[in-house]
């Protein structure tokens, strides 16, 4: 079989999730040079997760609307190139907060419904999700080191000249991807509206926020832990290019382990592992230390995505996966990643870093609890929605 389909979206894959890693790991940097406070930095990373929520599911819908993820993928890609080069002209605070929401209304739909792609052309093709879900992992290890290297030489106010290289590239790349073609049952805007109202779907996504704000809550303070544990700044970048290799080891694994157990099963297991790498977490003196723990993320975040993408699947009409897997994701990343930020900084003030982290592990042990109790009660009831 020809897989120069497969490989083409590979190849989009690095390059998009790139883009995401120079905006959510280098754009504070940029902020703090400009001469911002840390409130205004926090401010201004907060949009995203706030421009993710709004704009996630609108690209999703029009996905499944025009039956075409790739059209959806190229506009949003234009979109952010222009935005890319706007944002060279900016230089005030309010200006900022415009061009942030901008920004992430165009950046967050290139990896989510690239994703979603992945996952159809994995079904199609018959090739693993995670073999090509890996790909977006190396391209956000890969650059999350290149890019400090380069912003060291250019300067980090020449940010936007990395972002649009990569924004570009995929862009390019983008042109040669291809679509998987779905069902011809029409999609309208009461079906997508209908479809947060699903209370099988609702309270899994429910659950599955409680173990992903304390991902998302990690994200933003594993920094800053690092600097106030005593660690140098360059230990941050080695610390999530450790923790995406891990986790690009796993995506690349699937087709030797994930069919072991259930998709619900494997969520759990995630679920109880996130919760122990946030206790240890808690207790570490030495930053270095961080390192080793920062391999957990693979058996956490990618055992994670890899299953509850397969229960989506299996919760939603076929008619609706894109609106589906871009409404999942906007509640792991957009939504969890505001209650992260803004409670993880009410917390850390009140109290500390590692309270922090006792916190994110008692959230995530309560999602593990409360999707064991999901699973028996669904299994009690004979529902085939997912399987047990």
């Amino acid at each position: 079989m020809n897989h120069r389909s497969v490989y083409r979206l590979m190849a989009y894959l690095f390059f998009a999730h790139s883009t995401i890693t120079i905006i959510n790991g280098y754009i504070p940097v940029f902020f703090k040079s400009q001469g911002l406070t840390g409130s205004q930095v926090g401010l201004l990373m907060a949009i995203g997760p706030c421009a993710t929520i709004i704009a996630q599911p609108m690209w999703g819908y029009l996905s499944d609307k025009y039956k075409s993820i790739k059209k959806m993928i190229l506009i949003a890609l234009i979109g952010l190139s222009v935005t890319t080069i706007t944002f060279m002209f900016v230089n005030t605070y309010a200006g900022y907060l415009v061009m942030m929401f901008i920004l992430f209304f165009f950046v967050s739909p290139t990896t989510a419904l690239g994703d979603s792609l992945a996952q159809k052309t994995s079904v199609q093709k018959k090739v693993s999700f995670g073999r090509i879900r890996l790909w977006g992992s190396l391209g956000f290890a890969i650059t999350s080191l290149v890019v400090g290297y380069v912003l060291t030489w250019i300067g980090v106010e020449k940010i936007m000249l990395p972002m649009l290289f990569m924004a570009l590239t995929a862009l390019a790349v983008a042109f040669s991807i291809k679509d998987v073609p779905g069902t011809n049952k029409p999609v309208t805007v009461l079906d997508a509206v209908k479809l947060t109202t699903k209370p099988s779907l609702f309270l899994f996504l429910l659950l599955a926020f409680f173990i992903s704000v304390s991902h998302r809550a990690n994200d933003i303070y594993l920094g800053l832990y690092i600097v106030e544990l005593g660690g140098p700044e360059a230990m941050i970048g080695w610390a999530w290019f450790v923790g995406v290799i891990a986790e690009a080891l796993i995506f690349a694994t699937t087709a030797y382990w994930f069919r072991k157990w259930s998709p619900l099963t494997f969520v759990i297991l995630a679920g109880v592992l996130y919760g122990a790498r946030w206790i240890l977490m808690a207790f570490v003196e030495n930053p270095w230390w961080i390192l080793p723990i920062q391999l957990l993320h693979g058996l956490t975040f990618a055992v994670f995505y890899i299953a509850a993408f397969q229960i989506i699947n299996k919760l939603i009409p076929e008619h609706l996966l894109a609106t589906g897997h871009v409404l999942f994701i906007t509640v792991i990343f957009g939504l969890a990643g505001i209650i992260g930020s803004l409670f993880g900084g009410f917390v850390i003030e009140a109290t500390s870093i590692p309270t922090l982290y006792l916190i994110g592990a008692g959230s995530a042990f309560i999602g593990s609890i409360g999707l064991v109790i999901f699973q028996k009660k669904a299994s009690s009831n004979h529902k085939n929605e997912v399987s047990f």
